[in-house]
């Protein structure tokens, strides 16, 4: 009895033995779970949902229609922008034929006043020279009318060079006017890029009114029917990529010889029979209680020492068995060979 007694203790401490020796090489928690990516479906323009086009859990691929919104309004806003667009077109094509004309006509009518300048001042030349012969003939030899008929013409032929010089001056700043020509061209051809970016953004509207997948991914948290009204930012909906991982939060002294790419064997509380096989990606440079709302200031008040949890980010290599749905923060425990 007691030779039993001392086999069953020697037994017993054997496989304490080799328990220990064996668990020292590995590190595990039940504080982890299941996380992955869950992109939130929101639409980009307002209006009536008139198309639903799919169901709870449903998986998608990307580029699939969710949702359609209702396009009337969308439709009209786009053919008022295209009749935005022509008419600026048709008013910048008129403007850009004016500005071809300046370019001709100004240039033109300078050389054209210059030579009614010269002119004026041709007939003053030889006014003036005739005033000058009727005062130098004797009274005999000319008449008070002729003296005077000499006089007027020298007044009116002053007069015509007083007003083809202000003719000169008035077509003179021939570059300032085709500038001037030239500047409207500018400003609508302003007008047409900003009626061109209205018809782009009428374009882009009617896009939005057909919500797609941006993944591949299972519909979660569809909160939207046909005939609701939806805004812009308005969450309507998840999806959950089909790339998962755990999230292990281990503690601080569980950490001394973890690192990158370590093996790792988890459990899933959820199908006691699935066993993953992954490897440790990264650790979080920070505890959880960090990132808190209100973090801990441990150099106010009275200090109590807490043994903090770190993230671990593990990546599942194989072991997902497509017919268990995997959902996000399912429990798991992770245990991870450190040596």
């Amino acid at each position: 009895m007691l030779i039993a007694l001392v086999l069953l203790l020697a037994g017993l401490a054997y496989v304490g033995y080799t328990y220990w020796v064996a668990s020292a090489n590995y590190e595990s928690t039940d504080d982890a779970y299941i996380d992955g990516r869950a992109v939130i479906i929101a639409p980009r323009i307002s209006g009536a949902v008139v198309s639903l086009d799919v169901s709870d859990n449903q998986f998608v691929h990307k580029g699939d229609p969710l949702i359609h919104i209702d396009p009337r309004q969308y439709l009209i806003d786009r053919e008022s922008a295209e009749a935005s667009l022509k008419t600026a077109k048709g008013q910048l094509a008129a403007y850009k034929y004016l500005a071809d004309v300046a370019r001709k006509n100004f240039p033109a009518a300078f050389l054209l006043a210059q030579a009614q300048l010269a002119s004026a001042n041709a007939n003053l030349i030889n006014a003036k020279a005739d005033y000058k012969r009727q005062m130098a003939l004797p009274g005999r030899a000319t008449t008070q009318q002729d003296i005077d008929t000499a006089t007027a013409k020298w007044r009116q032929a002053e007069a015509q060079v007083q007003q083809a010089e202000a003719q000169v001056q008035e077509a003179e700043p021939v570059k300032q006017r085709i500038g001037q020509a030239d500047s409207q061209v500018s400003q609508i051809t302003g007008q047409v890029g900003q009626a061109q970016a209205k018809v782009d953004q009428a374009n882009l509207n009617l896009l939005f009114t057909i919500v797609r997948a941006p993944q591949d991914g299972w519909v979660t948290k569809r909160n939207v029917e046909v005939g609701d009204y939806v805004t812009p930012g308005q969450q309507i909906m998840s999806l959950v990529a089909p790339e998962l991982w755990v999230i292990a939060n281990f503690k601080e002294t569980e950490l001394t010889d973890m690192r990158p790419g370590q093996r790792a064997t988890i459990s899933v509380d959820a199908y006691p029979s699935l066993r993953l096989v992954g490897h440790v990606d990264s650790i979080q440079r920070g505890t959880g209680a960090k990132f808190t709302a209100f973090p801990p200031e441990n150099a106010t008040g009275n200090f109590v020492k807490i043994v903090q949890r770190v993230p671990v980010k593990i990546v599942i290599d194989k072991g997902l068995d497509p017919r268990h749905a995997m959902p996000l923060g399912l429990s798991v425990g992770p245990r991870v060979k450190v040596q």
